[in-house]
């Protein structure tokens, strides 16, 4: 069975990782702010 990773990246980091992607940043911090994002809580928003 696939384990879980349990930790969440808080909204103020996925905040400031949204703006390196919308940045000129290097490739390895567009990455590494991508990697964030991807630990981020899924948005509560109803359809």
């Amino acid at each position: 069975m696939a384990k879980t990773n349990p930790k969440q990246t808080s909204a103020k980091v996925a905040k400031a990782a949204s703006k390196v992607l919308q940045s000129k940043a290097s490739p390895a911090a567009k990455s590494a702010a991508g990697s964030a994002l991807a630990q981020t809580r899924p948005s509560k928003k109803k359809k």
